[in-house]
């Protein structure tokens, strides 16, 4: 394990609300990564996809760089314009 990785994880088992904001972070991250990734698997650039979804390319960056402020409304609206749905669960 790598001593970044270890750090966070010390610092995590010792400290619940960096453990949490660190957790969101990681999250939020995966997501605008998931999104990015299925926009060029469908063979968009972000100014087409912006196109697709009547918008400018900087709201496309923002979605895919800070998904923390995307809504559930505009991850539906990113998905069917690639092709593909969004599945939602609660665990």
């Amino acid at each position: 394990m790598s001593d970044l990785k270890q750090y966070v994880e010390k610092r995590k088992a010792r400290d619940p609300e960096f453990a949490e904001i660190y957790e969101k972070g990681s999250m939020e991250f995966k997501l605008g990564v998931l999104l990015k990734h299925a926009r060029e698997e469908a063979g968009l650039t972000q100014e087409e996809m912006a196109q697709k979804l009547n918008t400018n390319k900087s709201a496309i960056s923002r979605i895919e760089n800070h998904a923390e402020k995307v809504t559930l409304s505009t991850l539906g609206k990113y998905a069917k314009a690639i092709g593909k749905k969004i599945h939602y669960s609660v665990g």
